[in-house]
């Protein structure tokens, strides 16, 4: 599902399902303005959310915010900043940028033809503009959005969004739904069931969880997953602490039953890089 329309999913909370990549955008309504939750892959891309929330609601964008670094949910910031909206992200989303998004950013424009499906020639790279270190609360006309940066997890720069009087999170893709959790560009794989671990101890029973992509999820849902991240990563830890090489870990079955084995290659490849092979 993409392209979709808003879907109100708790009281003045919306979520909005965006081809490609069935990326989730948020938006959080209050007595005078709005809040956008990610800013897509580039700047058509963020001006469609501009466009659809002001062809939706009556209401000026307040604040946008990063849920993570990753290129569908951030890449769009640059609209957003000319229009002079703050951008809320993680502290370390410049680094990352650095590290991980501006090779690819820079691959891709230099050779477009190796991946024609990213438009990225427009594309500048553009930090949150209020840096996120700590708990953190935007005020929306006495409505509070509150943003709590992560311990590295999917990247080192997750964010969670919480609107405590709705009962909503939005997780970006420490959560997924649409398909199983995905490593690569400086995941965490060993940490990521210690924050879900941590968020449950925040999240209620009749909390709504919105995953970077797909359909909004609940409580035990995350409970699952951050069981299935606890196998993968006791998993990846005794093969490392027994000394086999990245290159000759047996998956079990039933880490192979949630996900394909080049996802498990790249979860490997994180964790021995940060290991130490």
């Amino acid at each position: 599902m993409g392209n979709g329309q808003w879907i109100e999913v708790g009281n003045g909370v919306f979520q909005r399902r965006y081809d490609p990549l069935d990326v989730s955008i948020g938006l959080v309504l209050g007595p005078t303005g709005a809040v956008v939750i990610d800013t897509r892959n580039n700047p058509a891309e963020a001006l469609a959310i501009i466009e659809d929330v002001a062809e939706g609601f009556s209401l000026p964008i307040m604040a946008a915010i990063n849920t993570h670094a990753h290129y569908d949910h951030s890449f769009g910031n640059q609209v957003f900043k000319a229009k002079g909206i703050p951008i809320y992200g993680h502290h370390l989303i410049a680094r990352h940028y650095a590290n991980y998004e501006k090779p690819h950013l820079d691959k891709v424009k230099n050779h477009p033809g190796t991946e024609p499906d990213k438009s990225w020639q427009e594309v500048v790279l553009t930090p949150p503009t209020v840096p996120v270190q700590a708990p953190t609360t935007i005020g929306l006309g006495g409505r509070e959005i509150e943003l709590l940066p992560l311990a590295p997890g999917h990247t080192d720069t997750d964010l969670a969004v919480r609107i405590p009087d709705a009962g909503i999170w939005f997780l970006g893709d420490i959560v997924e739904e649409s398909g199983p959790p995905m490593f690569g560009s400086g995941a965490h794989p060993l940490g990521w069931p210690l924050v879900l671990e941590s968020l449950l101890e925040r999240i209620g029973e009749s909390d709504a969880i919105i995953p970077g992509h797909g359909t909004p999820v609940d409580r035990a849902f995350v409970v699952r997953q951050q069981q299935q991240l606890e196998l993968l990563a006791d998993e990846l830890s005794a093969a490392h602490a027994q000394e086999i090489t990245a290159g000759k870990i047996r998956f079990s079955a039933g880490l192979l039953q949630i996900w394909p084995a080049q996802f498990l290659r790249e979860a490997v490849q994180d964790v021995y890089a940060q290991l130490g092979d």
